[in-house]
């Protein structure tokens, strides 16, 4: 071999074997190439003002892609992401540059309460385990928001709060928004070195259309949007410190009630004011126990409006406690078997929480005062409240498998005088492929009810149990998907931890969509249409419902929503069949930021359960929400329902939800709630004795200082009015309440 061939061939190998180094290496932003965040060289002030040498340092993405509604486009706003971190906190700032300063949509709204807004934000998977991330956005005018994403679970939960800095500011070339998230109001990995995160940074330009800019491309034929960050790495020396809160409380409650409806006297009902206490220490930065003591459970926030008339199951309310939004994710599973609104009036509490490598646990234990019970069956549910103490526990397990799985076991059991309900089982979710899932559970439960609570209410009188199943089969692509769906809950099975109003039943569905992406230059966003059709049977042979149906969805401009279904089906009820057609169509949109417009309707046959006969139900549900300046809001959501039984009128209802919120600031706020319902019912048509008319009014009114969501002052107000055929609308009873809430964290 001559001298230059062996040159040459010495160059070639050195060339392939650079190319190959740099290959192994990855794109930058990969797993074997994640981006390095420098570590802060100065302190941060947290004012929007980015004038710290740390900022000029820090790590530095542009958010050039919009996810959605377009599909990986050209971002039509420039945005800018820094990120760097100290021993104590993870930093982050956005300068957002908008040519049209006077569009920016921001207002000053209550924490959370953000959605409708223009907002940036940072998403970060703190154990890289591509499944679950935490979110913080924050909208111009420096209003928070929090939440966690769960790629296998419910996805997202804005329930779960914590205690962080943000300030927001507009600027003259668009905002300036900066983050302070502390570590020790989040759970990472347990290591004194470098850290590999998973990150996105979010900007949400809401114009004629709602967009989502992002630091990195989406592929929609992946399933699952935390797996799909790009990758940082850094954070060595991070430590959540002594990682200690306590938060002491102190309500004071009186309510007054007349003794006689309606010309009775006011006279006190109720009278309370104790203090409580709420702690929390971080064991280690992936694993913090909590517990409370004398807690104030007290509904600062109303439920929201629901008719229960002519309703068999008992209804869904949302959890809004913080001791059990704590972790909430960890406890969730396909089926509803742990739903804590069940527990009313908890003593005290204990929970743990956290993750060690590739497992995660859950378990709480709490003491409660009151305990609520549902009765539920095939075809309706019955609920019952005893003065009697109860002893809750959940334990939770999960643990993940090669990167893609999960699999978990879950137990409860609720304990008190002569009575016990115990639930045990496993689950599991499978990412077959990147667009297929398997999703699956199997419960077991063992009940006993005192003696006179069976006798009431129709339930065996020994120890009973019984199980209950759930497997889904799921397609997700970027154009189509399809599901199969089976679930079985036997007549014995009970979760009383749980929200399981229906049981004896066998069900089966298969369904599926197929949709469109706009351009930039289509009237549409999105446009998608699909059926499905599921059959259900009680457990013991006897039919329950076929239906089939259809529907179509569109978004389009001024972010506008239509949807309109329809179908038909067959029902059955204490033996009889019901042939049935149903209709439904509604419409959303917000042609500017201050208004929100949106009506749905709805034509179905359903059924007089109180009568077991046929029934047509006609629904309108329209709502409006105006916002005055950046400080005023009021929106109202009104419901009309009409039932008619053989060509007449059963009952009619108006239903009004009406709500006024004026925010002096990001922390200050006064809000007043005014809920009315009118029902009126003909009485040729009912075979036992029902009033004509009911009229039913609560308000509310509330003052709402936080300086953060657990130091509080709570002001408040509250009364209930009912009116009937022999009576005007009457005030019934009123309510005064207060509480203070300070959170030292140590």
């Amino acid at each position: 071999m001559s001298a230059k061939r062996a040159w040459a061939l010495a160059i070639t190998m050195v060339l392939l074997a650079t190319c190959m180094i740099v290959a192994d290496e990855g794109e930058p932003g990969s797993k074997e190439n994640p981006f390095v965040v420098p570590r802060a060289v100065s302190e941060i002030k947290v004012d929007a003002e980015l004038d710290e040498a740390a900022w000029r340092d820090a790590l530095v993405f542009e958010l050039p892609y919009e996810v959605w509604p377009g599909e990986n486009l050209p971002a039509q706003v420039k945005t800018e992401c820094y990120v760097t971190y100290d021993e104590n906190f993870v930093y982050a700032a956005f300068k957002a540059y908008d040519e049209n300063t006077g569009a920016i949509r921001a207002y000053l709204t209550d924490h959370d309460r953000i959605g409708s807004h223009d907002f940036v934000g940072i998403m970060i998977d703190t154990f890289n385990d591509e499944r679950r991330a935490y979110l913080f956005f924050v909208n111009p005018l420096g209003v928070q928001y929090d939440a966690t994403l769960d790629d296998l679970g419910d996805g997202e939960d804005s329930s779960w709060d914590a205690i962080w800095d943000s300030a927001g500011r507009i600027t003259e070339y668009g905002y300036v928004v900066e983050i302070a998230v502390p570590f020790n109001q989040i759970r990472f990995q347990r290591t004194g070195g470098e850290q590999v995160w998973g990150f996105n940074g979010v900007r949400m330009y809401s114009r004629d259309r709602r967009r989502e800019n992002s630091t990195q491309k989406s592929d929609r034929n992946i399933n699952g949007e935390v797996r799909q960050f790009t990758k940082i790495a850094g954070f060595e020396g991070a430590t959540p410190g002594r990682n200690v809160q306590i938060t002491p409380t102190v309500t004071a409650v009186r309510t007054d009630a007349r003794t006689q409806i309606p010309g009775g006297d006011f006279e006190e009902l109720d009278s309370d004011a104790e203090v409580g206490l709420t702690a929390s220490w971080g064991m280690t930065s992936n694993l913090t126990l909590s517990g409370t003591a004398n807690p104030d459970f007290s509904q600062v926030e109303a439920d929201a409006l629901q008719l229960d008339i002519n309703q068999p199951f008992a209804l869904f309310y949302r959890e809004k406690r913080p001791f059990f939004t704590e972790g909430r994710d960890y406890f969730q599973t396909p089926i509803d078997a742990v739903y804590t609104r069940t527990m009313r009036d908890p003593i005290w509490g204990l929970k743990l929480a956290g993750k060690e490598g590739s497992n995660a646990v859950g378990a709480y234990v709490v003491q409660d005062n009151i305990t609520n019970l549902v009765f539920p069956g095939a075809q309706g549910s019955s609920t019952t409240s005893l003065q009697m103490d109860s002893l809750a526990t959940v334990v939770r397990y999960r643990r993940d498998i090669s990167g893609r799985h999960t699999a978990g076991l879950l137990l409860t059991d609720r304990e008190g005088d002569d009575y016990f309900n115990r639930v045990f089982g496993f689950d599991g979710t499978f990412r077959l492929t990147d667009v297929d899932t398997l999703e699956m559970q199997f419960l077991g439960s063992s009940t006993s009810y005192p003696d006179n609570v069976a006798a009431a209410f129709g339930q065996p009188h020994d120890e009973f149990g019984d199980r209950a199943m759930y497997l889904e089969y799921r397609r997700n692509t970027r154009t189509y998907r399809w599901f199969a769906e089976y679930q079985e809950r036997g007549e014995g099975f009970r979760a009383d931890l749980g929200y399981l109003p229906q049981v004896g039943i066998r069900r089966g569905e298969v369904g599926g969509g197929y949709s469109w992406t706009g351009s930039n230059e289509d009237w549409y966003s999105r446009i998608e249409v699909g059926a499905n059709w599921d059959k259900t049977a009680e457990t013991n042979g006897d039919p329950f419902e076929e239906e089939w149906e259809g529907y179509v969805y569109v978004q389009g401009p001024y972010q506008s929503e239509i949807f309109t279904g329809a179908g038909f089906r067959d029902r059955w009820y204490n033996g009889v069949k019901f042939d049935q057609n149903f209709f439904s169509s509604g419409v959303g949109l917000r042609p500017t930021g201050d208004l929100s417009l949106g009506i749905d309707y709805s034509y179905d046959d359903t059924i007089d359960y109180a009568h077991a006969r046929a029934a047509t139900r006609i629904s309108i549900y329209p709502e409006i929400s105006y916002r005055f300046g950046r400080h005023l809001n009021i929106s109202l959501d009104y419901t009309i329902q009409r039932l008619e039984v053989e060509g007449q009128r059963l009952y009619f209802v108006n239903a009004s939800d009406l709500s006024v919120v004026y925010q002096f600031n990001v922390r200050t706020f006064f809000r007043a709630i005014f809920q009315f319902t009118d029902v009126r019912r003909n009485l040729d048509l009912y075979a036992f004795p029902v009033e004509p008319t009911t009229k039913d009014l609560f308000t509310q009114l509330l003052f709402s200082y936080k300086i953060n969501p657990q130091t509080v002052l709570f002001l408040g107000y509250s009364d209930n009015y009912l009116g009937t055929r022999d009576f005007s609308i009457t005030q019934i009873d009123h309510t005064f309440f207060i509480k203070i809430g300070y959170a030292w964290i140590l």
